[in-house]
């Protein structure tokens, strides 16, 4: 595995891939995640970031954030998906895409933890992201989910702040097939003492933020930080 080409060929080929096969790529759950991230050193534990989920949105929002921060100043981590035309624009640093020597070693040097745990194509390519943010030691991360929240596999980081851009049907077959049921796997990524904001809301999601909002109150017994944009605000 000596080129760019032979290296995403592998991941495509040997790790299923969700547009291109649909569901039968989908794993939810972390225990995969988490088998992988311990195989390479917890490189999420290594850097700040912010957690963004949502229907729709949540990639515009994401390059939004990511821009402020670099305007600021900050080296700046970003991780989205789909990719458009090239896989290295899941993976930016400041705008510039993840470097394709980085992807051939990061592959042939993990290929056996790849063939031992099978990740999904979306597991390996979010624990690249990961360690490329952590090797260039960035100041802050901006990360996408990829499917839902709760269950998502980039849910394994502790971010600075969660975004949740609103709540519409989405994937219902693995989401849930009612707004509620989707609000509260996108609200999974809700942690405990981590502030919130919550783009969009409707009568049917809210409710289920503030559930989110008071079981996690128990926990630490203080109030959890939660923020509402007004709707219509334009």
């Amino acid at each position: 595995m000596n080129t760019y080409s032979e290296a995403l060929q592998y991941l495509y080929d040997r790790l299923p891939v969700f547009h291109h096969i649909g569901g039968a790529a989908y794993k939810p759950g972390l225990d995969n995640t988490i088998k992988l991230l311990n195989a390479f050193d917890n490189p999420q534990q290594k850097f700040k970031c912010i957690h963004i989920a949502g229907t729709n949105g949540k990639g515009s929002v994401s390059n939004m954030l990511s821009a402020v921060f670099q305007s600021a100043g900050y080296k700046t981590g970003l991780y989205t998906s789909p990719h458009l035309v090239d896989f290295g624009e899941r993976i930016r640093v400041d705008g510039q895409m993840i470097a394709q020597n980085y992807v051939i070693e990061f592959v042939k040097k993990h290929q056996s933890v790849f063939d031992e745990i099978q990740p999904s194509f979306f597991e390996a390519t979010m624990a690249m992201a990961f360690c490329y943010f952590a090797d260039k030691q960035v100041d802050i991360a901006i990360i996408e989910t990829g499917l839902g929240g709760r269950l998502d596999s980039t849910n394994i980081v502790i971010p600075l702040l969660s975004v949740i851009t609103n709540i519409s049907f989405d994937h219902v077959a693995f989401l849930g097939d009612t707004l509620e049921k989707i609000a509260f796997e996108k609200a999974g990524i809700i942690k405990t003492g981590i502030p919130v904001v919550v783009g969009e809301w409707l009568p049917e999601t809210k409710p289920v933020f503030w559930c989110f909002n008071l079981n996690l109150t128990k926990e630490i017994g203080k109030n959890l930080s939660v923020s509402f944009i007004a709707n219509n605000l334009f």
